[in-house]
């Protein structure tokens, strides 16, 4: 059990931290995120700090011990974020290198929830004797 909980807190926090590094410049509105979503996506700036805000969210929901219903939420939308991402890159894109890098935090987010649910599921079956 420790074992696992262990393991999740370091691929939650290698997940938390690549997340909410990716969600500062969406929020300011820095040039280069600016550049990147407007000039090589395609997409309007006003969505950038809404994406910023609501990874911001998610990981804030992740990080926080309780709440398994909304944990299941906030680890929906990252991994919808990131796959829209990646689906975004792969179609402007010209090689792999582009959106490979992608595949890291898309890992660490199952990773990361796979150890949730183990710890969760063997919480739920373990007996708590108060």
């Amino acid at each position: 059990m420790k074992k696992n909980k262990i393991i999740y807190w370091i691929f939650t926090i290698l997940f938390a931290g690549f997340m909410i590094f990716s969600s500062i410049p969406d929020i300011l509105i820095t040039p280069e995120a600016a550049t990147f979503m407007k000039d090589l996506l395609g997409y309007p700036l006003y969505i950038l700090p809404f994406l910023g805000w609501a990874k911001t969210l998610g990981v804030i929901a992740i990080l926080i011990p309780r709440y398994p219903r909304l944990k299941e939420w906030a680890y929906a939308g990252l991994f919808f974020d990131l796959l829209g991402a990646t689906y975004s890159m792969i179609s402007v894109s010209k090689g792999r290198a582009d959106w490979l890098f992608m595949l890291l935090p898309i890992a660490l987010g199952i990773l990361s929830y796979v150890y949730m649910r183990k710890i969760s599921n063997r919480a739920a079956v373990t007996p708590s004797f108060a």
